[in-house]
This record gives structure tokens, sequence and C-alpha cells, in this order.
């Protein structure tokens, strides 16, 4: 098993990003902890979280948490459990539907990813390679996720992009490794 490492897996809808992620995570650690940030709406979105704890399987707990993932990383992370956060795309969505911050809450996202003393990976949709948003709000919401994204790789150990479920490192480190923000020695997770 492999420990201390901060990976993000990023992709479009539909890519394979959640299974990659979940194998990630089952090789990471017997224990597993999946921070799931949707919020059932409707019953569209009640088939999908059902959907998704079916392909988790036994060995995963789950805590649901709309907005509170640094609380939940400070709280949880450690070097025995692998934590796995899907996704920050509907964490970023119920951020700003609740006219919080946005900025600060990724500023401390990248801190407490940073800081993380166990295993942590985090499924974030790439949506800035489509069409430019027609409404205000969607362009504003482009714009944060692609901040989130580029704040997540800088800090992440290992940044893999999944299209048509084929996973592609962007970033990798080098075994052994010390990660300057941590101060820790970290060994390198294979993305395949």
């Amino acid at each position: 098993m492999t420990d201390l490492v901060t990976t993000l897996v990023l992709g479009g809808a539909r890519s394979g990003k959640s299974r990659h992620a979940l194998r990630l995570a089952e090789r990471s650690a017997t224990e597993r902890l999946y921070v799931a940030t949707a919020a059932a709406g409707d019953e569209e979105m009640w088939r999908r979280i059902a959907l998704h704890q079916t392909q988790r399987g036994a060995g995963w707990r789950t805590l649901e948490t709309s907005t509170q993932v640094c609380e939940a990383i400070a709280a949880h992370a450690a070097p025995h459990r692998a934590m796995l956060v899907d996704c920050l795309t509907l964490w970023l969505a119920n951020l700003m539907f609740a006219g919080a911050d946005v900025g600060a809450a990724i500023d401390r996202l990248a801190q407490a990813a940073a800081a993380a003393r166990g295993p942590l990976i985090f499924v974030s949709n790439e949506i800035g390679m489509g069409l430019v948003p027609e409404t205000s709000l969607g362009r504003d919401f482009r714009d944060w996720q692609g901040n989130a994204n580029q704040r997540l790789a800088e800090v992440c150990d290992l940044v893999v992009f999944v299209a048509a479920g084929l996973p592609i490192r962007l970033k990798r480190l080098h075994a052994p490794y010390v990660n300057p923000t941590r101060n820790q020695l970290v060994t390198w997770l294979t993305a395949s």
C-alpha cells in the first residue's frame, strides 16, 4: 500500500474519472473514506448517488458534505486511510449557490491538501475545454473551476487526466520524493 500521496483526477463528464479514482484509493489503503459532495435534489440525482454507492462496494465508509470538504480532510485524513473527495465541481457549485467566498475556499482547500496526513484523492471536472458559457454565472463558474483545478494541481503529488476511461499522467513524482510543502517522504503512486 502507498500512503502520503495527494492526487487530482481530472476529466469530462462520464470520462471514467471517478472509477479511476476508486481504483487508486483501493490500492492506497485498506481503510477508505468517500467524501461525497453531491446533494440529491431530485429523483435522477438519487439514482446517480445510488449507482456510485453500488460501484464503491464494500470497504468504503461515506461522509456526505456539500461544502465542508476542508473540515473533513482535517478531521479524517490519516496515513492508514485513503480519502476520496468526489467531486470538486459539485463542491464549487454548492459554495457558489451558498454565496461563499469561493476564492478563499479554494485557497483553504489547497492548504488542506498540502497538509493532508494520508492518501487523498480529488475528482474534478475539466470544463474549460468546451464552449464559452452564455451566462455570466456560467462564465464565473467555469473560471472558478479552472482556478480550483490549477490550485489543486500545484499542491498535488500526482495529477491525472482521464478521457474515454484512459488515464493520462499530467504530473507525477519520482520516488522517493520529499514534498516540500509537507516535508514528508512520499512514494510514487502509479496512475494506471
